[in-house]
């Protein structure tokens, strides 16, 4: 049985990376932690218990930690609101009480005390910024012995990222950006790390023909949870697109042959008008980079998850 720490920024993406989790067999998800990013943290943490409240049928004393980590740089406020729509959504609203608990500590100590407590390594997936690991890595060095490997969506290779805030060059992804320094931390702890930036999911574009793939799936709960999730998605800038970057992160956690990777070497930048640009250096850190992913086999196997998915009114 595989450990698996979930760590996420409460986006549409991230709440959909939850729901398939919980349905992955053969694992053992340890817990949740929401940090305060792409979206916002109150209905986030909320849409997390109650998409585990009811589609939560394998993992047993699983909680949901509150991070208490604060930016450096925060996500726009148009991105962040997706998260108050989504929790809001009727399939997660038909229970008058939350039954799955509120973790006691913040997210960083709830992952250090559950990797800590695991039976074997854990895997740690982050679809969010990098601060909650930075921070428990900080507080605990001895956790990064018993962390199998960290799965994280973020950064970028080719320096085309996704900020384009005044007095930036836009090189950096927002990952990386809400908190430079914690991905210096991460890189330089040691910890096997496979990264999936903007780039890993050009085969994964959320179009119109996906949007409508789902419509036509009748029957599925969580299928049409998922299909009114990205219902909510709109092109955040004009000519962009958006892509499934946490979910692939998430199903490459389980499944690895739905990527290709490459070992590369790399570094972040701190500060600067560049600050939170990750990029390929010789003799850098060691790093695995997701490179492509398998189109076919990846949407098969979130249809397959989310059609196994046992809705609990």
């Amino acid at each position: 049985m595989k450990n698996v720490y979930f760590d996420h920024d409460g986006n549409v993406d991230d709440l959909v990376s939850l729901l398939l989790l919980l349905q992955v067999p053969d694992i053992r998800l340890l817990g949740v932690g929401v940090v305060d990013a792409d979206g916002y943290q109150e209905p986030a943490v909320a849409a997390s218990r109650k998409i585990i409240d009811h589609f939560n049928t394998h993992h047993q004393d699983l909680s949901v930690a509150a991070s208490d980590s604060r930016p450096v740089n925060q996500f726009p406020k148009e991105w962040r609101l997706i998260s108050y729509s989504f929790n809001a959504m009727p399939l997660l609203n038909r229970r008058a009480t939350l039954t799955t608990p509120l973790a006691p500590v913040s997210a960083h100590q709830d992952m250090v005390a559950k990797i800590r407590q695991a039976d074997g390594p854990t895997t740690v997936v982050m679809t969010g910024p990098l601060t909650d690991l930075a921070r428990a890595l900080t507080v605990a060095p001895d956790i990064a012995a018993k962390i199998e490997r960290v799965f994280w969506m973020g950064g970028t290779m080719n320096n085309q990222g996704n900020v384009n805030e005044p007095g930036r060059d836009g090189t950096a992804e927002w990952n990386a950006y809400w908190d430079p320094q914690a991905v210096h931390t991460v890189f330089h702890a040691g910890v096997p790390l496979q990264m999936i930036g903007l780039e890993s999911t050009d085969e994964l574009p959320l179009t119109d023909e996906l949007r409508q793939h789902w419509n036509q799936m009748v029957g599925y709960p969580a299928v049409d949870l998922i299909g009114q999730g990205y219902a909510l998605v709109l092109s955040y800038e004009a000519n962009s697109t958006y892509y499934l970057w946490d979910v692939l992160t998430a199903m490459a956690s389980q499944y690895p042959e739905l990527v290709t990777t490459q070992a590369i070497e790399g570094d972040v930048l701190t500060t600067g008008p560049a600050a939170g640009r990750t990029f390929r250096q010789p003799a850098g850190q060691p790093l695995t980079l997701v490179t492509r992913a398998d189109k076919a086999a990846f949407f098969a196997t979130v249809d397959r998850l989310a059609q196994s998915a046992t809705y609990q009114p």
